[in-house]
């Protein structure tokens, strides 16, 4: 494992290239290797079958000369035995030879989220517990596609021990945290800028302002260019990573304000793919009956980072000067990407099984071995793949109602949150006299929030969901929305709470706990609407969570500069109040989405049609 672990790294592909192949060599690349007989075979007796649009047959070897599907079969595999087949005292017909198989359908060629992918994973998981062949299927052009050796290939992520996926997923979830925590560190610096360059508090505060609409428009790039398969994950990870730590120290040097602001926003930019391409990492190691659970791992990480990044900065900045956050950046930021460097695998199975592919064509001479995703990228012009990755997000926003909420509904609490960035220093410094460093720890109280919303919520899933989905099986999507209908109120309730009592004459952790309170109900409100948008929508899944990114973002780039005027011309307690009562249409909203949101999918254009 551990060869395996490294030779799938960024540093592990990188030294394969510097030796031409001859270090940390594929199973394909060793001496003696003899590739499946099913992929050297040049002639093929081609059945007529389907997988996801493209018009494949299946592939009959020498060993295996007649098709038949065994019944409880039908999904995720299909029983290929020799004609001979014999019947045993249960009555029940069953080859005589060895049984191999060959996907009908897998996990990666149906669609996220799916009531089907669930199906398909539960007869997937079954069968692993056995090592059998997996025969591929055959284009009616020719193509062979290739795919898993066998049913427990140790190169599908699904397969992966337990250590090598928990690895991935603390890697990938500390660097969402190190680019979530990017925004707010800079806040304590905001004072020092202002002195240093001679700018208003407004062109300061642009540093986090700036940064967050960065972070909301590089995964509509980055995202798409992941789903790529000669690209993958884990490339566009390392690529655009790298150059987020190095932007840190011309960040940290700079001399003026145009470059200060600009250097945040490539910041932002840079740092975004994990931000909307995390969760779709997550998806390609886990089933989907665990996908919840790690969501929500990843959602903490996410939803604590900028409320830690002050905590990190503010005793420093207080100390020494502004520019002391932007080089806790670098030194929280560098770390994490020589571990993302020398650890992280790539995860994406399109990107695996297309390198597979490259080595098997080199092997065996025969250029008729692809895989299907080659096959479809093959087949999409680029205005489609634009088209998609910049286009269908706000069409989807724009004409689908339950999105068009649920997007509307998620940018307002984030820009909510975000408004918290420049309300904390008025109540808290002014009202309650702390200094800046104390300043900093009031926004743990969003940790607190976090620890017990994820609690909370895997509470839910483990004690209630997940023994009814097995029982059961998915029931319809507005299912996910549970748990939300109670945590809605909590952020109206915890918006009056801190509006009313921030004042000197009442103790600041009344305050402290009215935002605790909005903290833990926003928590589970984006989980359950995290789940419920893409089981909902799961073929615009991706367009869906960039979409859904870039909303929240350039809403929270806009609380960051409309905040303190509100907050100054209005007082905490009315300018609170306004987002309190705006926070209210969300409980209607809410409500409105669990009980027609079927109504609402049937008449939208963007469901599937069955």
């Amino acid at each position: 494992m551990t060869v395996d672990l490294f030779r799938d790294t960024a540093v592990g592909q990188i030294i394969r290239y510097s030796s031409s192949n001859r270090w940390l060599k594929y199973p394909e690349e060793l001496p003696g290797f003899v590739p499946p007989q099913c992929y050297c075979n040049k002639n093929h007796v081609l059945e007529k079958h389907s997988i996801e649009g493209l018009d494949v047959a299946s592939t009959p070897t020498d060993q295996a000369t007649a098709v038949e599907e065994e019944e409880g079969s039908e999904i995720g595999f299909r029983g290929l035995t020799e004609q001979k087949t014999i019947d045993d005292e249960d009555g029940v017909r069953r080859s005589s030879g060895t049984i191999a198989i060959y996907r009908t359908k897998t996990r990666e060629e149906t669609l996220p989220f799916s009531a089907e992918r669930f199906e398909i994973e539960g007869a997937a998981l079954e069968t692993r517990t056995a090592s059998l062949p997996v025969l591929p299927v055959v284009t009616n052009t020719g193509e062979i596609l290739v795919d898993w050796y066998t049913t427990d290939d140790p190169a599908n992520p699904q397969n992966w021990a337990p250590k090598k996926k928990y690895l991935s997923a603390f890697i990938i979830c500390i660097y969402t945290f190190a680019v979530y925590s990017g925004s707010a560190i800079y806040t304590p610096s905001e004072g020092g800028v202002m002195i240093a360059f001679g700018v208003s508090a407004p062109v300061s505060s642009l540093g986090l302002a700036l940064y967050v609409l960065g972070y909301g428009c590089g995964p509509l790039l980055f995202s798409p260019l992941s789903e790529v398969p000669r690209f993958g994950r884990n490339s566009t990870y390392v690529a655009t990573y790298a150059i987020f730590v190095i932007l840190c120290i011309p960040t940290a040097l700079v001399n003026n304000i145009g470059g200060l602001l600009f250097l945040r926003f490539l910041q932002g930019f840079f740092g975004s793919p994990c931000l909307a391409t995390g969760p779709a990492t997550m998806q390609d190691i886990f089933s989907l009956i665990k996908f919840p659970y790690i969501l929500a791992v990843w959602t903490s990480f996410s939803y604590c980072g900028p409320a830690v990044g002050p905590v990190l900065s503010g005793f420093a900045v207080d100390v020494i000067n502004w520019r002391w956050s932007i080089w806790e950046m670098l030194l929280i930021s560098g770390p994490i990407f020589m571990l993302m460097f020398l650890l992280m695998p790539e995860t994406s199975a399109d990107n695996i099984l297309y390198r597979r592919a490259e080595r098997l064509r080199s092997l065996t001479g025969n250029q008729r071995l692809r895989t299907g995703s080659e096959i479809k990228q093959g087949q999409i012009p680029f205005y489609s793949v634009l088209t998609d990755a910049l286009i269908k997000p706000i069409q989807i926003s724009i004409l689908d109602p339950a999105v068009l909420f649920v997007n509307v509904y998620t940018s307002f609490v984030y820009a909510t949150y975000y408004s918290f960035f420049e309300a904390f220093p008025i109540v808290y410094s002014d009202i309650y006299h702390f200094n800046l460093g104390l300043v900093s720890t009031a926004f743990l109280c969003i940790l607190v929030a976090c620890i017990l919303g994820v609690s909370t919520y895997m509470a839910y899933l483990w004690f209630y969901l997940e023994p009814r989905i097995r029982k059961y099986g998915l029931s319809i999507q507005e299912s996910w929305l549970r748990p939300a209908l109670i945590a809605v109120f909590m952020p109206t309730v915890g918006l009056f709470l801190f509006a009313w009592t921030s004042r000197a004459d009442i103790h600041w952790i009344v305050s402290i706990i009215g935002i605790t309170i909005y903290g833990f109900g926003v928590f589970i409100i984006l989980q359950c609407i995290f789940v419920y948008i893409p089981m909902s929508y799961p073929q615009y899944a991706a367009s869906l969570f960039a979409g859904n990114d870039f909303c929240r973002s350039a809403l929270a780039c806009g609380a960051i500069m409309f905040a303190r005027p509100l907050y100054l011309n209005l007082g905490i307690g009315r300018g609170v109040t306004v987002l309190a009562g705006c926070s209210t249409l969300g409980i209607g909203g809410m409500f409105f989405l669990y009980f027609y949101g079927a109504r609402l999918r049937v008449k939208s254009k963007f469901t599937i049609k069955e």
